[in-house]
């Protein structure tokens, strides 16, 4: 899609995605893959399905626009993502997008990246430390922070998903435990922050009660957003906090693998859908995660349109190779460390079981038969 098409589709927010067909089967280029040169994509793990989705999307629509594509994971081996960028520039690589696993480890490979003129683009994980990224496509990662915390307390029955408050609501308290991602990945930051802008208030009233006290980034984060982890640390908190026979109203979770490990836990401990079953958010609209939104399991999950950001990410990178700037939204949010990295930010919409159909099956993200397979 030619950059000035893109734009205004995205300014209008009805984005035409056009993926071509990729009849490779695997990563790297394919026989589709035309002659516009390589670009290197570097994602961080085949684990989650969220990821497979944004390489597929960012291969397909960079083989529709002629490139060869060298599509990489680096199943959250740090070591080996650094080697895997280094294979691109040795290639010959005419541009990187990056999503990193850890966003300070990247600063020697990228400085070879610049010796070479190849222009780097981080994607969705702001890259830091280092002046050598060009710029940033991601998604409002505060404002993703506030919905996690929205659709909780919509869950709790204390505002609507928009954040306004529900007419009438109950007065708690309501015992809340809280989790964050990985602090290797700034994003974690970005999605706390928001969510304590809105959870804090709540606290501080004594309408929301943390019953083991963990509230600092450093106690509730989850290394790389693994969901056993998460299971393990959830199993902890009710072990330790709520054998009293006191309960858990909600959960913030901030990512759909670490809310179904916190949902393996509850069920480890005797919870039961019903009543009694907490509210739990989560992020990335994973099917296995919209799966457990209709069971009931999960009360909501973000959903971030990976095809909307692969667009974003190939839209600079075309503007880049061809002497152009790429739009950007956002001047001033993502220091690196080392500088202001420019940013487009995409919007994300809250998904629960009474607008599935709506945001995903709608949207083609997921197909009803998928969702009910």
């Amino acid at each position: 899609m030619k950059k000035k098409a893109f734009l205004a589709t995205l300014a209008a927010g009805a984005m035409v995605i056009s993926l071509a067909a990729c009849s490779s089967g695997g990563d790297g280029g394919g026989e589709g893959a035309g002659d516009g040169g390589l670009v290197g994509v570097a994602m961080p793990t085949k684990s989650s399905e969220r990821w497979i989705n944004d390489g597929n999307a960012v291969k397909e629509q960079l083989e529709a626009e002629g490139f060869t594509v060298d599509l990489q994971y680096a199943e959250d081996d740090i070591p080996m993502q650094v080697s895997q960028i280094e294979n691109m520039i040795t290639k010959g690589a005419k541009a990187l997008i990056v999503a990193s696993i850890d966003g300070t480890t990247l600063t020697s490979v990228l400085q070879d990246a610049a010796d070479a003129d190849i222009p780097v683009i981080a994607y969705d994980r702001l890259i830091r430390d280092t002046e050598n990224v060009s710029y940033y496509a991601s998604f409002d990662n505060f404002k993703v922070g506030q919905q996690q915390a929205w659709s909780l307390l919509n869950g709790l029955g204390l505002v609507e998903l928009d954040g306004t408050p529900t007419e009438g609501a109950p007065a708690g308290p309501f015992n809340v435990e809280l989790f964050a991602g990985s602090l290797d990945d700034n994003n974690a930051f970005f999605f706390y922050d928001g969510a304590m802008d809105v959870l804090q208030p709540l606290i501080d009233a004594k309408t929301i009660v943390v019953k083991s006290g963990q509230t600092d980034i450093e106690q509730v984060a989850t290394l790389r957003w693994d969901g056993e982890e998460a299971q393990s640390r959830m199993e902890n908190i009710l072990t330790s906090t709520y054998s009293d026979g006191s309960v858990v109203n909600g959960v913030l979770s901030p990512y759909d693998g670490i809310s179904r490990g916190i949902i393996s836990a509850l069920e480890g401990s005797g919870y039961s859908l019903g009543d009694t079953w907490p509210a739990i958010s989560g992020q990335d609209a994973e099917l296995d995660s919209v799966k457990a939104i209709v069971a009931g399991e999960q009360f909501a999950t973000i959903f971030k349109d990976t095809r909307k950001l692969a667009e974003v990410a190939v839209s600079m990178t075309l503007a880049l190779l061809n002497g152009d700037t790429p739009e950007i939204n956002n001047t001033t949010d993502y220091d690196n460390g080392v500088k202001v990295v420019e940013s487009y930010l995409l919007d994300s919409a809250i998904v629960v079981n009474d607008n599935i159909t709506e945001q995903l099956v709608d949207s083609g993200y997921w197909t009803q038969a998928e969702i009910d397979g």
